[in-house]
């Protein structure tokens, strides 16, 4: 089977890294992988040497349309069998999977395009996810939630979206002596740091940092004098969020690192992963990872959040922006340290019963070729 993969960004983010990853293993199994994405992206950095097609376009300049690129993406997409495409923004009337979904029609192919989505965006318009109705296409929703809401708001039909854990790799995360004392030399921190919270991912509005750094300011202020929190990522907020932390007098509270492709040593130092989002957010890989290494999660309760975070047994969810109810999850859990050492255990069971990632990608090859031998 060929399959393909429309990554139409210069992010490096977890769906990325779930791609990149997803690349290596279906060649792994015999699969052919084409990729289609910007030249000088992340993800085709990612997967030159693993011997997968690699067709790059011009970020900026595909948005024009303009037969070389129509050309580029018919190209890349006629070989395979099936092609997924991250819903991604679109831009300047732009949409991947619209372009994808003409380049399939005009040329006639048998591609079957699948869209994949975990976040919902409101505003986004139901072509984003069923470009074409002419040709083979349905959607993947790695979240029940995500699922449920394209069937309701959008009225896709049931039959053509597909419920498919991303998962994570349960084999990888998984907690070292030799990793913690790694993770130690690799981020240096207070002696006195307790509890050391992660907040792992880009740097950027909607993932609400300036709410997690006010819960901070409360918890060092009234109950935990000691709470560190590691900041590791990139993004464009990054400046912005630097300058905040010195105005609410966190510089000694608080430590940036830069983006890790080797998260696994982060979630080695850290008691709780905290993530404070606004909005738009499925499954959130960073959650998965950080309970398949056994660390208890604080998150906002968003999207398919609760399909993987439950209250009191794996972690604590709060309303998004609530920063009172952030600083009391955060405070709550670590205060009973029996109940801690219960949850780090629960988390880890949970990853290995349900959403361990060498199975999910079995049942996406089962699923691709469902669709292939349906046609």
């Amino acid at each position: 089977m060929h399959i393909g993969f429309i990554e139409d960004t210069h992010l490096h983010g977890g769906t990325q890294l779930w791609v990149a990853e997803a690349v290596r293993v279906f060649i792994q199994k015999d699969q052919q992988i084409t990729l289609l994405a910007p030249e000088g992206s992340w993800i085709v950095d990612q997967c030159r040497p693993t011997g997968a097609n690699l067709a790059t376009y011009d970020w900026d300049e595909v948005v024009h349309e303009r037969p070389e690129h129509q050309e580029i993406w018919t190209d890349a997409l006629k070989e395979c069998d099936v092609a997924v495409c991250t819903v991604h923004p679109p831009r300047e009337g732009f949409h991947c999977s619209v372009f994808a979904g003409r380049c399939i029609r005009e040329a006639g192919l048998a591609t079957h395009l699948i869209p994949k989505t975990g976040t919902i965006v409101p505003e986004y318009l139901r072509e984003f996810y069923l470009p074409d109705e002419t040709i083979h296409v349905s959607v993947i929703a790695i979240a029940d939630f995500t699922r449920k809401y394209l069937i309701e708001r959008y009225g896709i039909p049931e039959e053509a979206v597909a419920l498919i854990y991303q998962g994570t790799d349960v084999e990888r995360f998984t907690h070292s002596e030799a990793a913690w004392r790694e993770a130690k030399d690799r981020y240096i921190l207070p002696e006195e740091a307790s509890p050391i919270l992660g907040s792992i991912g880009s740097f950027e509005h909607r993932k609400g940092h300036p709410i997690l750094f006010e819960a901070l300011r409360a918890l060092v202020d009234e109950r935990l004098p000691h709470v560190h929190l590691m900041m590791v990522g990139d993004g464009p907020d990054e400046t912005k969020l630097r300058a905040m932390v010195k105005s609410l007098g966190l510089g000694d509270h608080v430590t940036f690192f830069p983006f890790t492709d080797e998260p696994n040593y982060v979630f080695e130092r850290i008691d709780l992963t905290v993530l404070p989002s606004l909005e738009k957010e499925g499954l959130p890989n960073v959650l998965l990872e950080s309970m398949s290494m056994g660390v208890p999660v604080v998150s906002s309760n968003l999207g398919g959040i609760p399909e993987i975070v439950i209250e009191e047994e794996t972690g604590g969810m709060v309303a998004p922006g609530d920063a009172a109810a952030l600083a009391n999850a955060i405070e709550t859990i670590w205060a009973d340290q029996d109940n801690y050492r219960k949850m780090k255990s629960k988390v880890r069971d949970r990853m290995l019963n349900r959403f361990d990632k060498s199975t999910q990608f079995e049942r996406f090859l089962a699923h691709f070729e469902s669709l292939v031998h349906a046609v």
